[in-house]
Parts: C-alpha cells; sequence; structure tokens
C-alpha cells in the first residue's frame, strides 16, 4: 500500500553528516563522568583521558557498534502482547514524559501534582486507543524525590497494561525500576524475552555524559531492557545555530551513546531518538514546540532510518501556557511532520510549557490530532472491489444521494475518522444550545464521560493483577519508601 512520507534533508547530505558525527567522536570526542564507561570504552579501544573525562572513538568502533545494534525490537503489555515496533515506518504516540506542573482546568492556573493526579492520567491514558504506551508524564510531589522516577512506573504498572516508556534519574534506581519490570514478567529472563518498558537516556549537550544516564546505558544493555537515547542539542546555546549543525550533533551524540550502549552488550536493543530544539534568541527559552524543533527531530530521523535504526522524537507537544490555539497548531504540525518521517515513538501529548507542565484535558484533545496523523499516512487507497466510483455512480445516477447505498453504510467508518465530541463539527444552533463550549471544556467533558465509563467497567470487570505479582510490586515501593523516611504510600483510589 502506497503509504506517504516527508524527507526534510536531501539524501545526497546524509554522507556528509555521518562523517563529520564520526570525525567529531574522534576529535574533539566525548566526555563521559563516570570511569567505568571509560574504562570500557578504552578496553575497547577508545582513546580515553580519564583526567579530562574525554573519550576518543575510532570511527571503526563507533561502526561495529552500529553493525550490532538490533534493526527493529517490541514491547509488550502486561499479558505479553507485542504492542509497540520500534523499527521500519512503524508509528507510536505516547504521552509526554517529566513534566514538573499540572495544569488543573477548573482552576486554570498550574500547581504540584500528586499520586491521585498520576493514577487520573493512568487510567485514562490506558483507556485511550491514541496511545500505544504510556510514558511517566509527570512527578508526583507527595513521594520523596528520590523516589519519584521508580514511584511513577510503579503507578503505571498498577494502573495500566500498556508498554512504558520510562528513565531513571539515579544510577541507584535505575535496578529498582528493573525489579519492578521483573515482577511483573516472573523473572529478568522472561522480562528480556518481552520487554515491557523502555528507558530514555539523555547526554547533556553539548557531547556529555553524566554518571546516571552512562550507568544506566551499560545496565540496561547488560540485562537486555531496551533504551532510548533522547539527544538534546540546542541550535545556537548547545549546539550549531545552523538546523544541520544541530543534525549532526544529534547523530554525533546518539552514536556515542549508542557505541558504549553495544559496547557493554553486542545486540541489546536501543533506540536513536532525541527532543531537539532551537533556542530562541528573543526570548532566552528552548522551545519545543517550535517548527524547526520538529524540522531537527524528522532530520535526525531520516539519518537514522539510513542506517535503519528505531526511531524516537519529541513531537506533538507546545509551549503556550494553557491549552489554546497556538497548542493545537504545534501539537498538530509537529505530530503530523513526525507521522510522515515514519518517527516509530513521537512522545509529547499533553505537554505545555516546553515540556515543564502537563495537561490532561490536552492528552484528551491529542488523541484526536494523533487520529488525524495517522489518517493521513494511511495515504487514500484504492477501492478493493470494482471500480473507483463509475460503478456507483452509475447506480445513483445524476442527481441521486449516496446516503443510503450498501457503500456508504459499509464504509463510512474506514473512509472518515470518527472523532469524540472533542471535535467541534455541529451546527451553530447545536453549538449554541450546549452552552458555547470550547475545545478545552469539551475535552474536560470527554474526560468525565471516559473516566465515567473506566469506573463503570472496572465495577463489572475489576482489573485483574496477579495477587503475587501486585504485592511485590507494592512490597518493592514499600521498602524504597521506607528508605526515604516514607511509612505509607499514598492510595490508588
Amino acid at each position: 500500500m502506497y503509504r506517504p512520507h516527508i524527507q526534510l534533508l536531501d539524501p545526497a547530505l546524509i554522507p556528509q553528516i555521518l562523517d563529520e558525527a564520526f570525525a567529531i567522536l574522534e576529535n574533539p570526542g566525548v566526555i563521559f563522568q563516570w570511569k567505568p564507561a571509560l574504562e570500557l570504552l578504552a578496553d575497547f579501544g577508545a582513546e580515553v583521558n580519564f583526567e579530562t573525562k574525554t573519550a576518543q572513538l575510532p570511527r571503526a568502533l563507533v561502526e561495529r557498534a552500529l553493525s550490532t545494534a538490533p534493526r527493529e525490537f517490541f514491547l509488550h503489555d502486561a499479558q505479553g502482547e507485542i504492542q509497540v515496533r520500534y523499527g521500519g515506518d512503524a508509528i507510536h504516540f505516547d504521552p509526554g514524559s517529566s513534566a514538573l506542573w499540572i495544569y488543573d482546568s477548573a482552576t486554570q492556573d498550574y500547581r504540584t501534582p500528586e499520586t491521585r493526579d498520576f493514577v487520573r492520567y493512568a487510567r485514562l491514558a490506558d483507556a485511550l486507543p491514541a496511545f500505544d504506551a504510556l510514558s511517566t508524564a509527570f512527578i508526583p510531589q507527595d513521594v520523596p524525590n528520590g523516589m519519584a522516577d521508580l514511584y511513577r512506573l510503579y503507578l503505571c504498572l498498577r494502573c495500566s497494561d500498556k508498554p512504558v516508556v520510562t528513565g531513571a534519574f539515579a544510577v541507584e534506581t535505575f535496578s529498582v525500576m528493573r525489579e519492578l519490570l521483573s515482577a511483573t514478567r516472573g523473572g529478568d529472563d522472561a522480562l528480556k524475552q518481552k520487554p515491557r518498558a523502555v528507558f530514555d537516556a539523555c547526554p547533556t549537550p553539548p557531547l556529555q555524559w553524566s554518571d546516571n544516564t552512562s550507568a544506566n546505558l551499560i545496565e540496561g544493555a547488560q540485562h537486555g531492557i531496551p533504551m532510548e537515547l533522547v539527544a538534546m542539542p540546542l541550535a545556537g546555546a548547545a549546539a550549531p545555530i545552523t538546523l544541520i549543525g544541530s543534525v549532526v550533533q544529534q547523530v554525533a551524540e546518539n552514536f556515542s551513546g549508542l557505541t558504549l550502549h553495544q559496547c557493554a552488550q553486542p545486540g541489546s536493543p536501543i533506540v536513536f531518538g532525541g527532543a531537539p530544539a532551537i533556542f530562541d534568541m528573543r526570548m532566552g527559552v528552548t522551545p519545543l514546540g517550535a517548527l524547526e524543533s520538529s524540522m531537527l527531530s524528522c532530520a535526525a530521523t531520516q539519518v537514522a532510518k539510513h542506517l535503519n535504526l528505531p526511531t524516537h522524537g519529541y513531537l506533538g507537544l507546545s509551549d503556550t501556557k494553557v491549552p489554546d490555539m497556538q497548542a493545537g497548531w504545534e501539537t498538530g504540525m509537529s505530530a503530523l511532520l513526525g507521522a510522515l518521517a515514519g518517527v516509530n515513538m513521537m512522545s509529547g501529548a499533553g505537554l505545555l510549557d516546553s515540556a515543564a507542565a502537563f495537561s490532561i484535558e490536552k492528552m484528551i484533545a491529542d488523541a484526536e490530532v494523533i487520529a488525524m496523523a495517522r489518517k493521513t499516512v494511511q495515504g487514500i487507497a484504492p477501492v478493493e472491489e470494482g471500480t473507483f466510483a463509475l460503478d456507483a455512480l452509475r447506480a445513483v445516477g445524476p442527481g441521486g444521494t449516496f446516503l443510503d447505498s450498501a457503500q456508504t453504510f459499509e464504509r463510512f467508518r474506514l473512509d472518515q475518522i470518527q472523532h469524540t465530541s472533542v471535535v467541534d463539527r455541529v451546527t451553530r444552533r447545536t453549538w449554541l444550545a450546549a452552552g458555547k463550549q470550547d475545545t478545552i471544556t469539551r475535552a474536560r467533558a470527554q474526560m468525565e464521560k471516559l473516566e465515567r465509563e473506566i469506573l463503570s467497567q472496572r465495577e463489572a470487570k475489576p482489573r485483574v493483577m496477579a495477587s503475587d505479582v501486585a504485592r511485590a510490586l507494592e512490597e518493592i515501593v514499600a521498602r524504597e519508601a521506607k528508605r526515604w523516611g516514607m511509612d505509607e504510600l499514598p492510595a490508588l483510589d
């Protein structure tokens, strides 16, 4: 079937982009703050200066790592069924991650999120078909910060059956998060065979890896936990001002993380991803929702696809502070560009304020955007039987109607998106009678409707998690809570 694509780079430029990325890794090289990472790279032939913590990576070493990185892998749900394919032109969406604030549409203001907010988010995202995976979207502030990363993963596992896009904030918490995931599968080997989550690892631009991210990459590789490289070049501040220069830097940074990862365990699953942005010289900010930021993500994806690597990008989010018209155009344009570029996993739905805040209502509205992006990449397919229109028009004749035709009845759900009431397609009279609702008001109403349906389903058919699995998860998190001085975990209901 025909699939529309976009390419923002002239393919003839990709060899030079790769050559420059390889050259950057050789000189000046990359800083790895964690000494074991430097030692591992030195064992594989890198030129390492332990005083400056710099590793110069020979092209041959990087190319060997690229040759062992898998071209595709899959994430599975709680039941072990495949839900996400990383590879090729498969596209998937998950909500954005790591917001510090939640936008409260009732007060139209920001506030610090709590467990009850995360549970609400997770159950809604689980119920929305638009999302193939959950993310650890924001940080509940009613638990100690030292356990925030593992607690978010715990809540996702307790509230949803979907795969999870997550990340560890510290060296020591990665192993606890792996323990949580292993408990849902019945052991490390089973988890390796059917991974439930992918972990983000973000270099610091330009060309630096922290203790935490270096350690996470190595531990993830050694245990077969899928890792997602999220390079964040900032064009004009922490990356060259030119868009193509920032693409080169993103490629180099991802190659350096991939090399460390594949040295730790060749063949372990890894994703070429990123959250690149321009640096707005007028405001001194990093607008992830800017068109140029989306272009950077899609261009880097094009380079990764040239090498047949799985891909990721931060797309479908906004820099505006409230779910308004700007949120709509930034979310829609970036999600559509990412879908047409074939980005395997697009993170960003629900995010405002350049990923600093999360809006559940925006996430509900973004599901409609995702439906449109998916429809676009399907293209316009031919009718499988008969002529395209000739037979139908002959049957109806001039001046006739297709409303009562068998083909209309059979195909209207296939050929047209069946939007929810979040999308305004009613007459003006109907709109006035309903109270002149705007998009976010309708999204809030849809959210409340979904919550009633979720509650009804839970009462009729409670979500089943094996008691031993639930108990194991609770024991792990309770143990960590006590270590951080918390005697009782917040209630999930």
